[in-house]
């Protein structure tokens, strides 16, 4: 387009000083010249636009948006037209209480309140994209600042409308999923109501106060303490069941003894042990007690 203005100048001046007094009108003609063809590499220029991989390119010519959409690489159109590039890519858009993370520089996180009342801290980055056959919707009807219309208040909303179902508590641990897909679920609904894909939601931190911490860590290792003393008491039962066990396998041991153990069994056992004493080249001395007793047997190496 400037080469184009520069064109258009130099060929009105050149016909302008074709009227002129002779030292300057004999300038004419070159500036003619020059112009016609500037102009033309103008037109060629302007008429020739390049649309690069992962974008999209939305037509206007004097403020009446196209609905064609322009593809990647090189197309024509009007030089006269103003070509707004949309990104198709997916983009994210981060709202962090820490300075430096966030899309906005200081603390950007998202303040809601919960159903009994207390202010909990949300750290969050939406990722989504717009939908092609959309952009000149959204650039008709929102612009190229979509980002800061509709993802950013949009999100904040929400989230603070659906905070307000849950307790402090609950949101930090066991309901976190449920309320995750919940606003991903209504933050959709509006995104594609507008021309935007929402791809995922991701809550990076929730920060509770300090006092809920605090309930919440002492509630955390009271359990932990109840587990372990159950670990210690399982573990006793069990040793006292292998006691138990044991014992009876002794008692057991010891009837079967009992009743196995006849006259005629010891008098046996007291013959095998004599004959081997009397083979070992040890001196002995047997005393025999009375009939029927097992006899004391007294063995000097």
């Amino acid at each position: 387009m400037f080469i184009l203005t520069i064109g258009v100048l130099m060929l009105l001046t050149g016909f302008f000083t074709a009227k002129a007094s002779y030292p300057i009108s004999r300038y004419s003609f070159m500036l003619k010249i020059a112009g016609l063809a500037i102009t033309v590499l103008g037109l060629v220029t302007a008429s020739i636009r390049q649309i690069d991989a992962g974008t999209i390119g939305v037509q206007s010519v004097f403020g009446k948006v196209s609905a064609d959409i322009l593809e990647n690489g090189l197309s024509v159109v009007n030089p006269l037209a103003e070509v707004a590039v949309f990104d198709t890519k997916t983009q994210n858009y981060t709202m962090s209480a820490v300075t430096s993370e966030g899309e906005q520089k200081g603390d950007d996180a998202i303040r809601v309140l919960s159903a009994d009342g207390l202010e909990v801290v949300i750290d969050l980055t939406v990722l989504y994209r717009i939908m092609p056959e959309k952009a000149p919707a959204i650039f008709k009807g929102i612009g190229l600042d979509y980002k800061d219309k509709i993802v950013r208040p949009v999100t904040r909303t929400r989230i603070r409308d659906n905070a307000v179902y849950y307790d402090a508590v609950a949101l930090y641990s066991k309901r976190r999923d449920e309320f995750q897909n919940r606003i991903y679920q209504t933050i959709d609904k509006d995104f594609k109501s507008r021309g935007l894909i929402l791809e995922q939601l991701l809550i990076r931190n929730i920060n509770l106060p300090e006092s809920v911490k605090k309930t919440i860590e002492s509630k955390i290792n009271a359990e932990q303490e109840a587990q372990k003393m159950e670990f210690v008491l399982q573990k006793e039962r069990q040793e006292a069941e292998r006691k138990r066990v044991e014992a009876k396998g002794i008692a057991d041991y010891q009837t079967i003894i009992a009743l196995s153990l006849t006259d005629r069994q010891l008098q046996y056992e007291s013959i095998k042990a004599q004959k081997e004493l009397a083979a070992s080249p040890n001196a002995k001395v047997i005393v025999m007690g009375a009939k029927g007793s097992v006899p004391l047997i007294v063995s000097d190496k």
